[in-house]
């Protein structure tokens, strides 16, 4: 797929940018086979045809400063969506958050950047989840700098922003129970209203969707 918009950013940036992506998204492994299925079709579709999971080269962070830069703001763009990538599905996982730390110590983003995001977000814990609970008005007030720095995403990139129309998804997830050995063991609510950024996942969406409708003149229909 082509577009004539003209990316301000160079193949290799964006190849680095969708590994990258992917690395976080394939990084605690924990997939239905819908899931599954969609990382394939983008690995397969933005990559390189022929790219399965199973032969994946996940990116370290020192490939992406030497791409990107420290501190330059394609970097600062790549974890601001590396981020949303990270909580799309509502839950924030230990593998996440290293993979993520690593990448702002690499690409010298600001050491606090995550740390509200670990206190609010659900983690998994082993086979289970740790129960959900709505965050707190405290929680949600540390949240509001990365808010801010999360709006800031600029979209300017085709594959990037098709990336991130199948990454996220299109509607609240549904609500679900967590069974173990035929067992609820937890109940999980309607994700949109526990995810503190669903908000700035839904903007960003929207504005992935614009900006492909609108400037490189796609066909959006499969995404809504």
């Amino acid at each position: 797929m082509t577009s004539a918009v003209q990316s301000p950013y160079s193949s290799e940036q964006i190849a680095a940018w969708l590994r990258g992506l992917l690395t976080i998204a394939w990084a605690d492994g924990d997939f239905d086979d819908q899931e599954r299925q969609l990382i394939t079709s983008i690995t397969q579709d933005e990559l390189a045809p022929g790219t399965n999971l199973e032969s994946f080269d996940a990116i370290e962070p020192e490939e992406l400063a030497a791409i990107f830069g420290v501190g330059t703001p394609a970097a600062e763009n790549f974890l601001r969506t590396a981020v949303m990538v990270a909580i799309a599905d509502g839950t924030y996982s230990k593998s996440e958050d290293y993979l993520l730390h690593q990448f702002c110590k690499a690409l010298g983003a600001p050491e606090n950047l995550l740390e509200a995001l670990r206190h609010t977000l659900p983690q998994p814990t082993g086979k289970t989840q740790t129960p959900v609970f709505a965050p707190t008005k405290r929680q949600l007030d540390a949240l509001h700098p990365l808010r801010d720095w999360l709006d800031g995403l600029d979209i300017q990139d085709p594959r990037v922003a098709r990336f991130l129309c199948k990454m996220i998804p299109s509607q609240c997830p549904f609500e679900r129970d967590i069974k173990l050995f035929g067992r609820k063991v937890v109940h999980i609510p309607p994700l949109c209203k526990l995810n503190p950024l669903y908000e700035q996942l839904v903007s960003l969406r929207f504005r992935a969707l614009s900006y492909l409708a609108d400037d490189c003149g796609e066909d959006v229909s499969e995404y809504i």
